[in-house]
């Protein structure tokens, strides 16, 4: 049986402090936990679910990742939505993301 997971939440870019300057939305933990539980058995490298997301007017396919230390998923957020949508580190961003499954 197919689910449609459909989530909707704001939460703060933020900017990976590593060798890379990625950029991430972390997703709430609720969120999170519903998502580890229906899609326990589509996972793809490293752990990672297929998603399309929308920020403003904005819409992609990419994965989000799981972050143990956070306990949560974090959402890749490229330079071409973040300057389509004029967000910088520390915004608070409005997100629908939906699960791909």
């Amino acid at each position: 049986m197919k689910t449609d997971l459909h989530f909707e939440f704001e939460a703060m870019l933020w900017l990976y402090q590593g060798k890379a300057a990625w950029h991430f939305i972390t997703l709430p933990a609720e969120l999170s936990e519903q998502i580890r539980f229906f899609t326990s058995g589509n996972k793809t490298a490293w752990g990672s679910v297929r998603v399309s997301v929308t920020i403003g007017d904005t819409k992609w396919n990419t994965s989000i990742f799981p972050d143990s230390k956070l306990g949560s998923y974090g959402l890749p957020v490229k330079a071409a939505v973040r300057k389509a949508q004029n967000i910088q580190v520390g915004d608070v961003v409005s997100v629908r993301l939906d699960v791909v499954l």
